[in-house]
């Protein structure tokens, strides 16, 4: 009896879990098992806290928007964050540290959606209670915040969130997790101003925006 050939295979790690998917063949076929494996037989890995998933494609090459794809198949679980998707020269491809360039989204996040991202975002649009928006650079919301915002996903500490009407149910920035709202009001936090979250002496800020040229885009001094 000839063994079946799995086009994904998930490995868990200490970190999370790693996605290898096969460079071989059809890149629809791929998609087409990821999501079976996540519908069908691998629902325990899709229930309590957040997993961080690393995807893996071997030689395969894929455009930005295979990449899409593929964190939206994923993203659609709740519990499951795309941390990265790496080709075997995904090193000489990835932007060098404190690289500027910042993507441009538009759209709407809403609740049991997670909009994940590589690198500095500009998103255009909102943030819907229940949603979140995760990227390993700075995110910055034209729009309102009024879900779960993570950036600098992978440890950058440098990185900030802002938003132009800031009402998030969470903050994260690298490992570092906000005060609850309620703490905000009391500090008056919350006023008619685009306001931006930060991390000084691993503790999380939050200023008005016309204050935001005393950092750099990645760089907190």
């Amino acid at each position: 009896m000839t063994a079946v050939k799995h086009h994904v295979t998930i490995k868990g790690v200490k970190d999370g879990l790693v996605f290898l998917l096969d460079d071989a063949c059809d890149f629809e076929e791929v998609l087409s098992e990821l999501r079976h494996k996540l519908e069908k037989t691998h629902q325990q890995i899709l229930t309590g806290p957040i997993i961080h998933v690393r995807v893996q494609l071997g030689d395969r090459p894929v455009t930005e928007e295979q990449r899409d794809q593929i964190r939206e198949i994923i993203g659609q679980k709740g519990n499951l964050l795309v941390q990265s998707i790496d080709t075997a020269d995904a090193s000489a491809k990835k932007p060098e540290p404190g690289s500027s360039e910042v993507k441009m989204v538009r759209g709407i996040v809403r609740s049991g959606q997670t909009s994940t991202h590589e690198g500095h975002v500009l998103f255009l649009g909102d943030i819907n209670p229940g949603g979140s928006i995760v990227s390993t650079g700075s995110i910055y919301i034209m729009g309102s915040l009024r879900g779960m915002a993570h950036a600098g996903v992978e440890g950058d500490e440098t990185a900030i969130i802002a938003a132009s009407h800031m009402r998030p149910t969470q903050l994260r920035i690298a490992g570092i997790i906000s005060r609850p709202p309620d703490e905000w009001d009391a500090a008056g936090a919350y006023d008619a101003y685009m306001e931006f979250a930060y991390v000084k002496e691993g503790k999380m800020e939050i200023d008005k925006i016309h204050h935001f040229h005393k950092f750099g885009l990645n760089q907190i001094s």
